[in-house]
């Protein structure tokens, strides 16, 4: 049956927004986009949801960690990456499957209440593929490979990665994600690599986050190294007195970085860093509140705009971020933006994009973050104040208006619609 879902503004994202517009939905997929007057027109016999909000696709969360959701307090605790750090191992010694599928489960429901409909979600326990494949989300799980050297990966490590991708849920697309060069070794990450490749899966990596890991990666030194050292890790790095290279350098030259792989942070990155992920086709997902409350710095998001660098956007996990809700951390990117001196008129609307367009490209996703036939059929409604009166003046404007009221926490996500299906819808008058 096809359904059409209406608009005062609909953003297409790959296309200019339209008023007073409308989507066709036939099954899971996207029929058609265009003025609501022509498609109900041509399509009288499809049931009509009239939405009041701001129609886009749905978003595209480029970094996560579901299976955290629960540890919420750790982002309150006002502590530097490496000491934070060491609370995260703590805590995650507490939970069994059962935990860390109800927590993946509690972040699945707060994504969808805030119009995100495909996720780049790093899994370190697999127990939590099996709701996430259940929720029919889009997007990639990768699972990690961390705390690992060359003995403990061949002693058991790889056979459980490799166990793991075996038992898999269906209907879930599976990546891997070597975890940083500082909690594994050079010989697992290449490795991991290698499986991937040989897999034809993508891999997705955490690079240049913190101070501490490029002392690390250069130096073979710092807290990282001494955490490895006290864990009783043998680390090439360690063993060289580091590679003298940045993070982005090292990954280059093992092989690690390549248009099948996307980077979590890319926050201590400097001109020629960024000219070799552009150079390697690899996006780069900003999770700049999560780099604020671990102390770890801020992107240089204004150069990676400048310069034409590809960028995506992600939340992180709710131990290290306010929230799971991608158009605030979209606002608060803007906002640093702005302040790191990029005042071009497109600023907005790329901002946006990089929350659709931009997640999808980094898993390599051609039917996801856009409004387009053929496309699935992940739409997200938001309210926005004085949104008739903005696009009425310049549909252009949709942009700003949709970033000033994340900013300000005046906007809400009326529905989430994953594949034709609705997941989510705001009851009149909640604040939800």
């Amino acid at each position: 049956m096809l359904t059409l879902h209406s608009a005062p503004v609909v953003v297409p994202v790959t296309r200019e927004p339209i008023v007073d517009g409308a989507v066709l939905v036939d099954g899971d997929r996207i029929a058609a986009v265009g003025p609501r007057g022509r498609l109900a027109a041509q399509h009288p016999g499809a049931r009509e949801r009239v939405w009041t909000g701001m129609l886009t696709p749905g978003l595209v969360n480029a970094h996560a960690h579901l299976q955290y959701t629960d540890f919420e307090e750790l982002n309150a605790l006002g502590e530097p990456f490496p000491v934070w750090l060491g609370h995260m191992v703590a805590k995650r010694s507490t939970f069994d499957d059962a935990l860390w599928q109800e927590s993946a489960r509690r972040g699945l429901h707060l994504m969808f209440r805030s119009g995100t409909t495909a996720v780049a979600d790093i899994v370190t326990e697999p127990a939590v593929l099996g709701p996430t494949a259940r929720s029919a989300i889009a997007g990639i799980s990768y699972l990690e490979a961390v705390f690992e050297d060359a003995r403990s990966w061949s002693d058991s490590g790889r056979a459980r990665m490799l166990a793991a991708l075996d038992a898999a849920p269906s209907g879930r697309t599976l990546g891997l994600s070597p975890h940083t060069p500082y909690t594994i070794s050079t010989s697992v990450f290449v490795d991991c690599l290698a499986i991937a490749r040989e897999r034809g899966l993508r891999t997705h990596t955490h690079v240049a986050e913190s101070p501490a890991e490029v002392q690390y990666v250069a130096t073979g030194g710092g807290p990282f190294a001494q955490d490895m050292l006290r864990f009783g890790k043998a680390m090439e790095l360690i063993r060289d007195g580091g590679s003298g290279l940045s993070p982005v350098g090292y990954l280059d030259k093992i092989g690690a970085l390549g248009p099948d792989v996307h980077a979590a942070h890319c926050v201590h990155c400097d001109a020629a860093d960024r000219d070799v992920l552009r150079a390697r086709g690899v996006y780069a997902a900003l999770c700049v509140r999560s780099n604020r409350i671990l102390q770890a710095g801020e992107p240089p998001v204004a150069e990676y705009l400048a310069e034409g660098s590809p960028f995506a956007i992600g939340t992180d996990s709710l131990a290290s971020s306010p929230s799971l809700d991608l158009l605030e951390e979209a606002a608060t990117l803007r906002d640093l933006a702005l302040v790191q001196g990029y005042t071009e008129p497109d600023l907005d609307r790329r901002i946006v994009e990089a929350a659709t367009l931009g997640g999808a490209a980094a898993m390599s996703l051609s039917d996801v973050g856009r409004l387009e036939e053929g496309a699935r059929a992940d739409l997200a409604v938001f309210e926005v104040p004085a949104l008739e009166a903005v696009a009425g003046a310049d549909p252009r404007q949709v942009y700003s208006a949709l970033l000033d009221a994340a900013a300000a926490k005046t906007h809400r996500c009326l529905a989430t619609v994953l594949g034709g299906t609705i997941v989510h819808r705001a009851m009149p008058g909640s604040s939800d």
